[in-house]
């Protein structure tokens, strides 16, 4: 695919020095050096143009050279380093200079509102293709799990750049984190985040990136992944309480299954109310978390469900604190074993 040419620019490596910039610890900053390789990142995000592409912490401006190059109809860059600012400045001059459109944004991702800064008339609905959106992102690693819990549940919601549609993601992880996204049932790596991101989309892995090649080097090495959200979502649930039984289940994961179920519970009716979850799930509480689909953590949460509408104080029940609940058969005047006979 032809990619636009750009007017002559010094490298990263030489905006790094020209600017005196460097990669800062506690912001988990790592710059990716090599075009080729950020050309080959930019091409696994699909089709860049006449799309509004959000980068995500552009830093000084690697992968922002190679989205450029795929001709965007406009391209926003959130960055909340200031100091990148000259280095973002000379990629949007130059790609004003060719009748591109760049706007540079400084604030943080995670409170950031995307959806005040995108055009309403690329709405989709959930059954359409994609809008003509994207986000793309090498994530600092310090943030990068308790974003996509964010974007996941704003997908759930329709939220965000997703009440335009079924917008793509193409960001990077650390490599074990990568793994675990896709991590399917009975994989070691299966956790909360795979099933999180596999209800609501479909997530592709698509090559390691070597630690290597960023500049401070990592002691990890990085994967890419696109995540594709799904015309139907695999849970009918809301994501808070999808979410939450979710990390019940895997707090103990080398346990049965049951374990970690029953901690939504208070001691008192934990081993009642656990069993009686799995029987109204119809399944086997001794499977490990790992082997669970999403089907089953569906099944489980409509379970819970259907216990909170029957006895409403579980609502309050917090398994790390020292809540305490009153009596469930105040609530309903009826003792819990009776609701399982």
């Amino acid at each position: 695919m032809p990619t636009l040419r750009l007017p002559p620019l010094p490298n990263i490596r030489e905006v790094l020095k020209m600017y005196h910039l460097r990669a800062m610890k506690q912001l988990s900053q790592n710059f990716i050096l090599n075009e080729n390789l950020t050309d080959k990142i930019i091409k696994r995000a699909g089709v860049l143009s006449d799309c509004h592409v959000i980068e995500v912490g552009p830093g000084p401006g690697g992968l922002t050279r190679s989205i450029i190059k795929r001709e965007p109809e406009k391209l926003i860059v959130i960055e909340k380093d200031k100091r990148f600012e000259p280095s973002l400045e000379m990629l949007a001059d130059a790609f004003a200079a060719v009748n591109g459109k760049m706007e540079i944004i400084f604030g943080d991702v995670m409170t950031f509102h995307m959806e005040n800064i995108l055009p309403s008339t690329e709405t989709k609905t959930c059954t359409d293709k994609s809008p003509k959106i994207k986000i793309i992102g090498n994530l600092p690693f310090n943030v990068s799990t308790p974003l996509i819990i964010k974007w996941l549940r704003a997908i759930s919601e329709k939220t965000g750049p997703w009440k335009f549609g079924r917008t793509r993601m193409t960001l990077t992880f650390q490599k074990e984190v990568a793994e675990r996204i896709i991590a399917e049932p009975l994989d070691a790596q299966r956790c909360r985040l795979s099933v999180m991101a596999q209800a609501w989309t479909r997530p592709i892995l698509h090559f390691i990136i070597p630690g290597t090649a960023f500049l401070p080097k990592p002691d990890v090495d990085v994967g890419l992944v696109t995540f594709v959200p799904l015309t139907v979502p695999r849970t009918k649930h809301e994501f808070p309480i999808f979410e939450k039984v979710t990390r019940h289940i895997f707090s103990f994961r080398q346990k049965y299954s049951i374990r970690g179920i029953e901690t939504l519970f208070p001691a008192e009716y934990r081993t009642e109310l656990g069993q009686m979850m799995y029987k109204l799930a119809d399944l086997d509480p001794q499977k490990r978390p790992m082997t669970l689909t999403v089907e089953d953590i569906d099944s489980l949460v409509s379970a819970y469900k259907y216990l909170l509408e029957k006895y409403p104080n579980l609502k309050f029940y917090e398994y790390r604190t020292s809540r305490h609940i009153v009596s469930l058969s105040q609530t309903k005047n009826i003792e819990v074993v009776q609701c399982i006979n």
